[in-house]
C-alpha cells in the first residue's frame, strides 16, 4: 500500500514539473485563487443587493444599521484586479462587527481586468460611493459620514480614489465627501516600484493590470497623487510582507508630507497567509487590528 501511494503521488507531480513555465504559473495562479477562497468565508447573509450601474458587475451588497442616520463603511474586495466578489472577499466577521458598532455596511463589486481597466475599476468605486450617497435616505444612513475601505487590490483602488480627485469628481463628488480611507495590506501604491519588485507569479498579474507604459503606471499610483488635496484621513494597515510594508510606508510618508492625517499600523503575519488573515480576521475581538480600526472609525465618524 505504501509503495502504491508513493507511485501515485509521483505520477501526479510529473505534469507540473514537466509543464512549460507559463503553464506552471497559470496553475499556481489558480491554486492561489483557491487558497484565497478557502481562507475567506462568504459573508452576504442579511444583505440587500443593489445595482449602482448597468453592467452585471456594478452591484453592491448593503447591510442596514440598527438605527437610522448611522455612518457607513464601504468595503472594496481584492483579487489581483481580475477576480474576487463582494460576497466572498469581505471576511466572515467584518460586517457583523461593524453593524455591532452601529454602522451600516456596503460591499461592492467592480468590473474586472482584463475585460476592463483599472481606471474603470476606480471609477466604479467612486460611482458606487455616489450611488450610495444618493440613496442614503432610503437606505437609512448618514451621507455625510462615509469611510472607504479595501483589501489588497481593493486597498489600491480606495487609495487611488482617495488621492486622485478625478474619479470622485466624475461621479459628482469631492474628496471631502469621504471621511477617511482605510487601505488594508494593499499593493501597487507605487506601481512602477511594485512591478520591479514582483516575482514571476505576481509580475504577470501586475502587467495585466497596469501594462508597460510608465506614464499610465504613474497615473495609477496613489503615491504619485499624494500632493494635496486628498481624502481627509487615512488608516493604512499592513502585515509583515516586505513589499507590502514598503509600499505602505512610502504612501504614508507621501501623504504626511503634505499634511494629510495618516495613521499607519502593522500587524503580525507574512506571505499570502498573513495577507489573507488580516482581511479574514478583522472584526474578531481577539485580532489585534480590530480595536485599532474601531478607534479610528469612531474618531472619523465623530468629526464635525
Amino acid at each position: 500500500m505504501r509503495i502504491r501511494a508513493v507511485f501515485l503521488i509521483s505520477v501526479a507531480a510529473i505534469p507540473l514539473i514537466a509543464a512549460p513555465i507559463e503553464a506552471r504559473e497559470t496553475l499556481r495562479d489558480r491554486m492561489r485563487a483557491r487558497m484565497v477562497q478557502k481562507l475567506e468565508a462568504p459573508s452576504a447573509a442579511g444583505a440587500v443587493e443593489k445595482d449602482y450601474g448597468s453592467d452585471p458587475l456594478q452591484k453592491l451588497d448593503f447591510w442596514k444599521a440598527k438605527a437610522p442616520g448611522a455612518p457607513l463603511v464601504i468595503f472594496v474586495h481584492g483579487g489581483g484586479w481580475k477576480r474576487g466578489d463582494k460576497g466572498n472577499a469581505t471576511g466572515a466577521d467584518k460586517v457583523t462587527h461593524w453593524q455591532g458598532q452601529g454602522y451600516a455596511v456596503a460591499s461592492i463589486n467592480y468590473r474586472l481586468v482584463p475585460a476592463n481597466t483599472v481606471e474603470q475599476q476606480a471609477q466604479d468605486v467612486a460611482d458606487a460611493v455616489a450611488w450610495l450617497r444618493g440613496h442614503a435616505a432610503d437606505l437609512g444612513f448618514d451621507p455625510g459620514r462615509i469611510v472607504l475601505a479595501g483589501h489588497s487590490a481593493g486597498a489600491h483602488l480606495v487609495a487611488l480614489v482617495g488621492t486622485d480627485a478625478r474619479y470622485l469628481e466624475q461621479a459628482g463628488l469631492r474628496l471631502s465627501d469621504v471621511r477617511g480611507v482605510m487601505p488594508i495590506d494593499g499593493a501597487a501604491y507605487d506601481v512602477a516600484t511594485q512591478m520591479k519588485e514582483a516575482g514571476a507569479m505576481m509580475g504577470k498579474t501586475f502587467t495585466q493590470a497596469f501594462g508597460a507604459d510608465p506614464e499610465r503606471q504613474r497615473a495609477l499610483s496613489p503615491t504619485a497623487h499624494a500632493a494635496a488635496p486628498n481624502a481627509p484621513a487615512f488608516l493604512i494597515l499592513h502585515v509583515q510582507r516586505e513589499d507590502g510594508l514598503r509600499q505602505a510606508r512610502v504612501l504614508a510618508e507621501a501623504l504626511q508630507k503634505v499634511g494629510t492625517l495618516v495613521t499607519i499600523e502593522g500587524f503580525p503575519g507574512t506571505g499570502l497567509k498573513g495577507h489573507m488573515e488580516i482581511n479574514r480576521a478583522l472584526g474578531q475581538p481577539d485580532y489585534p487590528a480590530t480595536p485599532v480600526v474601531d478607534l479610528w472609525l469612531a474618531q472619523r465618524f465623530a468629526v464635525d
